[in-house]
């Protein structure tokens, strides 16, 4: 009995950690201007626990960014259409970059401080390379589609926290309007696939030909 009362006693902590976290990247403006101090205070616990349950602040922008994203991970998974793995490429191509749009948009603060905490190239991060791979192995399923790899980075670039924070906080574009047009950008994107890949790079006036 008296192991079980600590490991209790950390998972609730836990929780409510995560809780005032989120909390407060819902409230505050700038996700910058929180931290570790500030969840600690918020969540009615000392630093030290904070440090011992997630390490770092990194540490802790995973694990929330993680708990958030569980939904959408277990609709991906094993859920039904347009998410799921029974839908047809060219129907959960466009499904999943909504999903992860509207999730940046739901959790704007949160995955703009998770995705510039990585230290390193973004493209590395777990949690973009888990992203891309499913894009790319979805995009292989569509016949004439030349490069999945390059078109997974290339649609996911669209989804990027920094862009979604810009034309959402700073310009104002509505919601709808941008999953309209990441709709529409992937619809034409797809509908050019077949033709991809048939000829090298087109000619730039005035390059004489000369290529990078």
């Amino acid at each position: 009995m008296s192991e079980r009362k600590p490991r209790k006693d950390a998972a609730r902590n836990r929780e409510a950690v995560l809780a005032a976290a989120d909390a407060l990247f819902a409230r505050r403006e700038s996700a910058e201007d929180i931290t570790m101090a500030d969840i600690a205070a918020e969540a009615g616990v000392g630093k030290g626990t904070l440090f011992r349950a997630f390490g770092d602040r990194p540490g802790l922008l995973r694990a929330l960014y993680e708990a958030r994203l569980e939904p959408v991970r277990e609709a991906v998974e094993a859920g039904p259409p347009p998410l799921g793995p029974a839908t047809a490429p060219q129907q959960r191509v466009p499904a999943l970059l909504d999903a992860v749009l509207c999730f940046k948009l739901d959790n704007r603060r949160l995955t703009l401080a998770f995705e510039e905490s990585g230290g390193s190239s973004p493209y590395r991060a777990e949690h973009y390379e888990r992203w891309h791979g499913l894009l790319r192995d979805v995009l292989e399923q569509i016949p004439g589609l030349a490069d999945s790899d390059f078109a997974a980075h290339a649609l996911l670039a669209a989804t990027r926290a920094d862009l979604v924070e810009y034309l959402a906080g700073q310009k104002g574009v509505p919601r709808e309007r941008m999953r309209a047009q990441l709709a529409d950008f992937t619809a034409g994107f797809l509908a050019s696939g077949p033709s991809r890949g048939s000829a090298g790079p087109a000619s730039v006036p005035g390059s004489r030909g000369v290529r990078p």
